[in-house]
């Protein structure tokens, strides 16, 4: 007691909190803890350099983990502001690299909605009879179940790409990689505008689909690696924004340039969005993280300052470093296996979070979203008992309801972007996905009634609820609820369930149509409460929490965590994940 008494009136109430925790950690953990120096900067306030300059407060407990004002200050002899970059927020220089690397996921929307308008033009010859010119045809000509294949041979293409992005721009680099892969792009491209058969059509959409897995990869990474603490929730959502303008852009070209042999000129479009990319991707930098992890730490210094700016971005070097070397002292030590990770073998139990990112991932896909973007122009051409002379003057109200659906899905992600930290995630998703839900029985109830206008102006409000929540919240929770040892196997099983899901789904979705007629989106209601039901009673609220607190609250088997009959758990000890251990 004598010893405590002493340690107590000797050491800060800040240290004294470290002291504690270190009795919860691991050996190894203890012995780094107590050898890593504090910052004070991370309890009190950041120190200033040089001069009389204001200085601002950092995130810590005493601010609950809410990130305050900084004042800006005034630059020294080097024309650097004192300002921590770690904290910056969103500036035109970030904001104009983010878009310029984005452009994949503009051609990723691009490639999957570009199939849309055009569709019965190409497999039902609705334009006219099969005609030739010069070598090509007018269409070509196939069953529904035909048709949904080459659809669903896009997903089924992202799904091979994701597997292999990974790996690739871990050896290469964000930036490479991402000039690399429009060589898919031009390549399917080049594929599907020549086509003269079903086989050549499909392939090409496989080929672009591989493209569109790794931008997926890519762009959310490079993103993710370039933003601060203030941009990182507006960058979560900047992916899955782009893809959806490159469906809405895709469709306003689609309406001139639907008709014979146009179609073909509108799917070249993505070799040469492609192409411009891969000139616009030479000014841009590489990513510092990545830099840093490959030892080049001159250009690591370089790419970072012309991302922030004039700001200070030494303790963020500081702070990349740090996970590099982290991460290097940690190679010796066995990290443990996605199945090991999957059955709660590990030090932490993370059954319950890893069962949420993958659900989330899967029910992204059955909601039926994917189905409206590729097949939306067929559903309303039947609902609206469109002829087959109104279906060849283009426009028709079929396709002019499209384009609106294409836009109002990027319009409903900017909204879903700026109420998600403000609501939570849990709130937005059981809302987004009981809405989704109501809307997909309207779409029922419109088509067993047979009444057109109903059926169009429910498929509108489908796509706006499921995109402002349900649409882009799965992309942004696995790296909020999971810790970086398990992050990498983890997300890569999400993202293949997730295309592989999609894959499904495009493919029975004309199937369905054809069987189920006014019926189509019966499975849907179903899939969409099933959705709020899971986040009504399992799924965890990441708002405004580290992912330590995320794991220390959530770790176990599966279970209900929220809802009216769960009790309030109590937070543990703190826990790290310095070096994670495999239970025998």
């Amino acid at each position: 007691m004598a010893e405590s008494n002493t340690l107590s009136g000797a050491l800060p109430p800040a240290e004294l909190t470290q002291t504690a925790e270190l009795t919860q950690t691991s050996e190894l953990t203890q012995i780094a803890e107590l050898t890593r120096p504090v910052r004070p900067e991370s309890i009190y306030h950041m120190p200033v350099i040089s001069g009389s300059v204001p200085s601002f407060t950092s995130t810590t407990s005493a601010t609950n983990g809410k990130i305050k004002d900084y004042d800006m200050a005034e630059g020294d002899e080097r024309g650097l502001s004192h300002t921590d970059s770690r904290y910056a927020r969103m500036n035109r220089t970030l904001f104009l690299f983010a878009v310029t690397a984005a452009v994949s996921s503009i051609n990723y929307g691009w490639i999957i909605g570009s199939i849309n308008i055009p569709a019965l033009v190409i497999e039902e010859c609705a334009g006219g009879p099969m005609t030739w010119t010069n070598g090509f045809p007018s269409c070509i000509p196939m069953s529904s179940t035909l048709w949904g294949l080459v659809v669903g041979l896009t997903p089924l293409g992202a799904w091979a790409g994701s597997l292999l992005s990974g790996v690739a721009a871990d050896r290469f680099g964000r930036k490479r990689m991402l000039m690399y892969n429009n060589a898919f792009f031009v390549a399917g491209a080049l594929l599907a505008c020549l086509t003269t058969s079903i086989v050549q059509l499909a392939v090409g959409r496989f080929v672009s689909g591989i493209g569109c897995g790794v931008a997926a990869n890519v762009v959310s990474t490079y993103c993710s690696e370039m933003s601060t603490v203030r941009s990182r929730g507006f960058l979560g959502g900047f992916q899955q924004l782009m893809i959806l303008l490159g469906v809405f852009l895709s469709q306003v070209v689609s309406i001139g340039l639907s008709k014979a042999p146009l179609w073909r000129v509108l799917f070249s479009i993505s070799a040469a969005v492609a192409i411009v990319q891969t000139l616009l991707l030479f000014l841009i930098p590489e990513s510092p993280k990545f830099l840093t992890s490959a030892g080049r730490l001159d250009e690591a210094r370089a790419s970072l300052q012309r991302i922030r700016g004039d700001m200070d971005i030494s303790l963020e070097l500081d702070d990349l470093l740090t996970t590099v070397e982290s991460g290097r002292q940690n190679e010796h030590i066995p990290q443990p296996t996605m199945w090991q990770v999957l059955t709660g073998k590990t030090e932490i139990d993370l059954r319950h979070l890893v069962f949420c990112a993958l659900f989330l991932m899967l029910s992204q896909q059955w909601s039926g979203a994917k189905g409206v973007m590729f097949y939306s122009t067929e559903i309303l051409s039947d609902r609206f008992h469109l002829t087959a002379d109104e279906v060849k003057e283009i426009p028709t109200i079929a396709q002019l309801l499209t384009l609106g659906i294409g836009g109002i899905g990027a319009v409903a992600v900017i909204i879903g972007m700026n109420i998600l930290d403000k609501v939570g995630r849990r709130s937005v998703l059981i809302v987004s996905s009981f809405a989704t839900s109501v809307c997909a029985a309207l779409i029922v109830v419109g088509s067993a009634l047979d009444i057109g206008p109903m059926v169009a102006t429910a498929m509108y409000l489908f796509n706006l609820v499921f995109q402002a929540g349900a649409g882009f919240i799965p992309y942004l929770c696995a790296s909020e609820m999971l810790p970086y040892y398990a992050l990498g196997s983890i997300s890569g099983l999400a993202t293949s369930i997730n295309c592989l899901t999609l894959f499904i789904v495009s493919f029975i979705f004309p199937i369905l149509d054809k069987s189920l007629k006014a019926y189509l989106f019966v499975p849907f209601i179903v899939t969409n409460f099933i959705t709020c039901l899971f986040g009504v009673f399992l799924m965890p609220e990441a708002k405004g929490k580290s992912v330590l607190e995320v794991v220390d609250e959530y770790k176990g088997p599966i279970r209900f965590v929220a809802g009216p009959f769960v009790r309030r758990k109590t937070p543990s000890s703190p826990i790290t994940f310095s070096s994670p251990k495999v239970l025998d």
